[in-house]
Parts: structure tokens; sequence; C-alpha cells
């Protein structure tokens, strides 16, 4: 069918609410010894987010892998993972693997341009580095080898019109987190062994660099951009001069995010450890007063994901997904990866093979129908509670206008 007009197309323009918050804790700041991740995906109102369970697999030397766009070489042995993705794409906003890493992926703009040509998603980098890492450091150093080798770029979003940006991740694992920040092919990380770390659509890394790409300074002092004296603040040197809307409305995110993450952290709940929990961090993503939980314009929180990381290797991680929008009106469903597990249909979208619109060029010119069984009947839900919502206050101002309900005593006399 061709592709209705709707707020989703016309929330493509560069300066619309492109947002997304990821959080981890580490301990002590934990309540408990794990390491608690947690991501909300903010993206088009009506785009479908479904979650992915894809088992271990064995390879074919030399083998293709089609993602989004773009083809890249198979590796031999692939590990078993659970996405959390927009329905259209290959990759993912965030997920985990059977060995304990989490990643989430945010949008982010910075003095290098962003290439008008197709290549590897940051959601696409986000799976494959999943799919080929044990641990949150070989999934950064995957990420980046991808990276050098095909760039990325291409339309991050269902529409006619493309809209392109470049990405940072959080990466997590049972022991440690990572921040990974990327300007084109540039990059740098920042390892966190402790406490608790937040990112937005925004650099966050300063000067406490960890790693970083061989080329990193030297191409940031050819432009002009560090004069190569003193220390080196990758957010200050690679960060826009003037700052896109989409953009400062993250640093009210950024600080929020953190300032939650560090009130919970200084509240213990048991003797030598902070107060960060699984439910801290829902809480923290169903905040609708700082932003975090969005619900603005075109732009809404699609999907969250929640997961807990046991520093003891015996225990199981737990990985709770929404796979429906507003974590506020959503349930976290858990997910541990153990034998026997399947995908669960409810929440896979119908797929269109070869009539794809991302398939058929030019790319996005008609419209299907992507909703899965859990998110037509939460939508279903969602209007029912409104509906009542609307009749209850419908009824209450009926009340007030007729006077019933009115206290005693203050019901003016007659004569009076």
């Amino acid at each position: 069918m061709e592709r209705p007009a709707s707020p989703q197309m016309a929330s493509s323009s560069p300066d619309s609410p492109c947002s997304c918050d990821c959080f981890v804790s580490v301990p002590p700041a934990s309540a408990i010894p794990a390491v608690i991740f947690a991501k909300n995906s903010d993206r088009p109102r009506d785009e479908v987010q479904e979650v992915v369970f894809v088992p271990a697999g064995s390879h074919t030397p030399g083998s293709r892998l089609q993602c989004t766009y773009i083809e890249v070489e198979q590796v031999s042995k692939t590990h078993a993972v659970i996405l959390s993705r927009p329905s259209w794409l290959w990759g993912a906003e965030m997920g985990a693997n059977e060995h304990g890493v989490c990643i989430g992926n945010e949008a982010v703009w910075t003095k290098e341009p962003v290439g008008e040509g197709e290549a590897l998603l940051g959601m696409d980098l986000l799976r494959l580095a999943l799919e080929r890492s044990s641990s949150a450091q070989e999934a950064l150093h995957v990420i980046t080898g991808l990276l050098e080798r095909y760039g990325q770029g291409g339309s991050c979003l269902e529409d006619p019109v493309p809209f392109s940006y470049h990405s940072t991740f959080l990466l997590a694992d049972r022991t440690e987190a990572w921040v990974l920040e990327t300007a084109g092919r540039l990059w740098a990380a920042q390892r966190i062994q402790e406490g608790a770390r937040n990112i937005s659509n925004q650099l966050s890394i300063g000067t406490d660099i960890s790693v970083q790409h061989p080329e990193l300074r030297t191409h940031a002092q050819a432009k002009g951009w560090w004069d190569g004296q003193g220390a080196f603040d990758f957010a200050q040197v690679f960060s826009l001069t003037q700052q896109p809307v989409r953009m400062e409305a993250a640093k009210a995110r950024f600080q929020a995010g953190r300032e939650l993450l560090r009130t919970m952290a200084s509240f213990p709940l048991f003797s030598l450890a902070g107060g960060i929990t699984a439910e801290v961090m829902m809480g923290i993503l169903r905040d609708k007063e700082s932003g975090i939980c969005m619900d603005s314009g075109g732009f809404r929180t699609t999907a969250s994901m929640v997961s807990v990381l046991p520093q003891d290797p015996t225990q199981p991680c737990v990985h709770f997904l929404t796979a429906t929008p507003d974590p506020s009106r959503s349930v976290f469903k858990p997910f541990i990866f153990g034998v026997g597990v399947a995908q669960a249909p409810q929440v896979l979208s119908p797929t269109f093979g070869a009539q794809d619109p991302v398939r058929t060029l030019p790319r996005f010119q008609t419209w299907v129908d992507r909703r899965h069984t859990l998110y037509c009947g939460h939508q279903a839900a969602l209007e029912l509670m409104e509906s009542d919502q609307d009749r209850g206050q419908q009824l209450q101002q009926k009340q007030q206008g007729s006077g019933a309900g009115r206290p005693q005593g203050h019901t003016r006399a007659a004569g009076q």
C-alpha cells in the first residue's frame, strides 16, 4: 500500500526530537554484586519494536552476511543473542548475548560530517558486536574494527526522507562497562570499573579517555579543532559549536539521569553497597518529568530494557524487555538464556521478504503493517485506558458544573 502521511514522516526533520538514554551501575553503586544495565529506545511514534531471539550458529568460511543496507564478511561462529529492534532493520537498538554482554546505542552529531552513502548503521554494529564477543571490551574491539573497515551511514528511519547520524554506545558485562563514542570512523572509549554512568545524545567523554583511535588527535589538530597543547577533551574538541535543538534537549536529560543515578547510588539498601537495583533502573526509565520516558510530538519511548548481570558466573543473567511503547505503561518481561529457549511469537513482527520497503529501491516508498501481537494488544489496552480516563474527566467536570459533590458548609444560604 502507499505510504500514508503521518506524524512519523514529519518528525524526520533534523531538529525534531531524536533521543535515547542508557544507564549502567557497577558495584559498589549496585545494591547487589551485579552490573545493572538499562536503556530507553526513543524512536518515531508509530514505529514497532520487536524482540528477537537468534540462536548461536556456525557459518561457512568466506560466507557473507546481509545487514540492513550492506553485506559484511561472516565469522565462523556467532553467539546467541536477544535483541530489541525496530522491526524493519537488521540491527538493534539494544540487546544482550549468552555471555552476559549488553549494548545500547545513541544517536549523536559531531563536527565530523555524516556520510551520505549507505554503510553499517550503529544498530548493525551493535548486533554484530553481540554476536561476535564474549566481553564488553571484546565488543568494543569488534565495533571499532568494523567501523574502520566499513564506516557508518544510511538512513536510520523508515522514511523516504533520509535521516542519518553517528552512534555512541554503552557496553556492559558481568564485571565492567565501557562508553564508546564515535565521530565518523574516529572514536574514543572510557572504561567504567565502578560507580554509575549514563549517556544521552551527546558526547560525554572528556579527558578521561581509556583508549582511542590512533589518528584521533592528529586528525583534530589537522582540522584546527585542537592546538595540540594541553589536555585533550574529546567532547569539547568534537562537539558541534552550534548545538541543534535535539542535542540541547539531550543535555537536560543527561544531567537528570546522572542525578537520578547519583542519588540512588548513594542511598544504600545494604551495608557497603549502593542503592541501584533493577527496579530502580525501571523507575528511571519510567521517569517522564525528566524527559527520559519520552512522549514528545512524533517521538516517544518505543521499547525499554533492563539487565542484571551477576558478578558470580554461576548465576544467570536476567534481561527484562518491554517490546511495547512507554515503559510507564508497560510490563518488563524477563528473559534468561538457557536450554530450550526459543522465540516468543507474540513479540515477532510479520516479514515481507523481497517486497519489504527497506529492500525495494528507492527505499521506503510504501508502507507495511509491522505490528506484532503484543503491540496490538498493548495499544488496544492503552486506548481503553485513555477512553476511561476521558470519561472520568468528563463526569468530574459535569459534577463540578452542576454543584454535585460540593462540600457541606460552603453552600451559599438563601438571601445571601
